[in-house]
């Protein structure tokens, strides 16, 4: 069985990265360990023995890992600004790899856009994430109807949604980081028209 200290998910955990997990286990896969919840990218200055919320995080992230991985084959997620993809980079690098599969959904970006953004020899697919979740979104973006895994737990219906957005590409318009951040817009404000 596969445990955390195995997997790249281990120097995040050590670092006290990980936050807010649905799923931190093994999977319904052998040799898979599965991690849904947050990554927290910058952490607040603490003060004294003060237990502070990061700054921000990836947040929804959908990812596993298998056997020896040292780095995530596939990685899902949701940032509050584009902008923080700079961070994702910093934090995970040695974490990503050139063949993984990396989709992140950003507040800030066009809701009709969608990019590929390259950062070293790492792809990211950039797509919009309105009043929504990261599931749904993917769901929605893959084509799987939630009839067809209703009946399985939580890590089966991760590794059910993971292994079919794994190898993810598209013809999305190839944008640099830099182009990214001039065309990013304001962040909006998530509770907006919610009620009290």
């Amino acid at each position: 069985m596969t445990t955390i200290e195995q997997t790249p998910l281990a120097r995040l955990e050590s670092e006290g990265r990980l936050f807010n997990a649905v799923l931190k286990g093994p999977t319904s896969k052998d040799g898979r360990f599965g991690f849904r919840g947050d990554i927290a990218l910058k952490f607040q200055d603490q003060v004294a023995d003060e237990k502070r919320p990061p700054d921000f995080s990836i947040e929804q992230v959908l990812t596993f890992a298998e056997g020896d991985d040292k780095q995530f084959p596939i990685l899902i997620g949701y940032l509050h600004s584009f902008e923080y993809l700079g961070q994702v980079v910093e934090v995970l690098g040695d974490l990503l790899s050139p063949e993984g599969t990396y989709l992140m959904f950003c507040n800030n970006i066009d809701l009709r856009s969608q990019y590929k953004v390259k950062m070293g020899d790492i792809t990211f697919y950039i797509l919009p994430c309105d009043e929504s979740t990261v599931w749904k979104e993917t769901m929605d973006l893959i084509g799987i109807d939630k009839n067809d895994i209703k009946k399985l737990n939580t890590a089966g219906k991760t590794d059910y949604l993971l292994d079919a957005v794994k190898g993810f590409s598209n013809g999305y318009d190839e944008i640099t980081y830099e182009k990214g951040l001039e065309v990013m817009e304001p962040v909006r404000n998530r509770n907006e028209n919610r009620p009290v």
